[in-house]
């Protein structure tokens, strides 16, 4: 028998971006997708945006996601404008009570933060509610062996990505895969939004701590892990 899906992850926007880099504070949004999913993990909703970043896309960015400088200036919109759609998108799910749902959400919240202020478009400091299905996973399931992208976890749980590094694609995939983790966790999880979003915050800044020992005792004596979550300043 199949555990019912708690109310709060019946409805969900989910959201992912492909970029120039991993450094949140320097890179540049390339494409971004914002959906919403039913309680089936069906697209009930869904906006892409292709942005002129303004700048080169790294030839190592473009073989992750396979857009090219010139793809993106052709076709894409500009940055300033992009980034603004896309904060209005993900602050209007928001209102409409919908949680926003981003695997590893400190990096694409916190690039979204960096292009906003780059941008001069507005968003709050605190975004919420988020859930973010990699701290889940992380906190449920602590001991499984293996890698913990969103690649190795969806075909954990059995979810299909269509193409890997597709904004669209991720996005969703990453929303079904949190409808599995709340479905398989259903009598741990926190029920209230508020109080899933609050947990998590916790649980990432124990993580990154955990993460931290670790590294420091093998690797690197001086290593230091960020913990903070769902966004990092610069």
């Amino acid at each position: 028998m199949t555990a019912q899906l708690p109310l709060w992850a019946t409805d969900l926007a989910v959201f992912d971006t492909e970029t120039t880099g991993v450094d949140t504070t320097r890179a540049r949004i390339v494409s971004a997708t914002i959906a919403l999913l039913g309680p089936e993990g069906e697209v009930v909703e869904r906006y892409d945006w292709l942005l002129d970043p303004g700048i080169e896309i790294p030839l190592a960015a473009v073989q992750v996601h396979g857009i090219s400088t010139e793809i993106a200036r052709t076709s894409g919109i500009e940055a300033a404008v992009g980034v603004q759609q896309i904060v209005a998108q993900l602050l209007e799910m928001i209102e409409r009570g919908f949680p926003v749902v981003a695997y590893n959400a400190p990096f694409d919240l916190s690039l979204l933060a960096a292009e906003a202020a780059r941008h001069g478009v507005s968003l709050p400091a605190e975004l919420s509610p988020v859930i973010d299905p990699l701290i889940l996973d992380k906190q449920f399931d602590r001991y499984r062996k293996g890698k913990r992208t969103l690649e190795a976890v969806a075909a954990h749980h059995g979810v299909e990505i269509g193409n890997a590094h597709d904004a669209g694609d991720d996005a969703i995939a990453a929303g079904r895969v949190l409808q599995c983790i709340a479905r398989k966790y259903a009598d741990v999880i926190p029920q209230e939004l508020a109080e899933l979003h609050a947990a998590q915050v916790q649980w990432a800044a124990a993580q990154a701590a955990s993460f931290q020992d670790y590294m420091r005792r093998v690797r690197d004596p001086s290593f230091v892990a960020d913990g903070r979550w769902p966004v990092r300043g610069a």
